[in-house]
């Protein structure tokens, strides 16, 4: 018996060469994602103005803690003083009340009631940009004793972002409060103002 002849293979075929995008395609993309950028952007500033005045407050009661902690450890004497107007360029802190350009804290070795060049700094925290620190009244300081309290009276912030509606009715505004006792709370802005600790 004589075998088959063995089928030819079949012919490769050459696939079809593949194209790009063509200029108007990549144009038509383009239009569309910025048309829904263009839309969704507006509503994202008040989500990240939330964000950064949150974070604001948190950084001013963590530092409001540490501060607190440090006066018990070192026996007082601990001072949580506003940077000056124009640290890093910042314009927002001309007022005694305004915190805008951030704080630090120190150790108040020489019993100044201030933060000098001779004191040991603890802690330094610049406000993020953009955003209004008031601090309710009480001034430029605040000094923690030995037990870790506020010599005067209670503490109260109100952090707004800086722009069209710089109050407290903003709906990003934040408060930060403290009691005499130590105590200290976020608010957000339907709890505004700080009426006490």
């Amino acid at each position: 018996m004589t075998p088959l002849p063995r089928p030819s293979p079949a012919p490769l075929h050459r696939p079809r060469e593949s194209r790009g995008f063509t200029i108007i395609e990549l144009m038509v993309v383009v239009s569309i994602v910025a048309v829904l950028a263009a839309i969704a952007a507006p509503s994202f500033t008040p989500m990240i103005e939330r964000w950064r005045m949150r974070q604001a407050a948190e950084g001013l009661q963590s530092t409001l803690y540490l501060a607190r902690s440090e006066a018990i450890k070192l026996g007082g004497n601990v001072i949580v003083e506003k940077l000056p107007n124009g640290t890093n360029g910042c314009q927002v802190a001309s007022g005694n009340d305004d915190w805008g350009c951030g704080w630090h804290v120190c150790a108040d070795t020489n019993r100044s009631n201030t933060c000098t060049a001779a004191d040991r700094e603890l802690q330094r925290v610049d406000a993020p940009s953009k955003t209004l620190v008031t601090r309710r009244s009480g001034g430029a300081r605040i000094i923690f004793n030995r037990w870790g309290l506020v010599d005067g009276t209670w503490i109260g912030f109100t952090l707004v972002p800086q722009g069209n509606n710089e109050s407290s009715t903003n709906p990003a505004a934040h408060g930060v409060c403290m009691s005499s006792g130590g105590r200290v709370r976020i608010l957000t802005s339907e709890n505004l103002p700080c009426t006490n600790g």
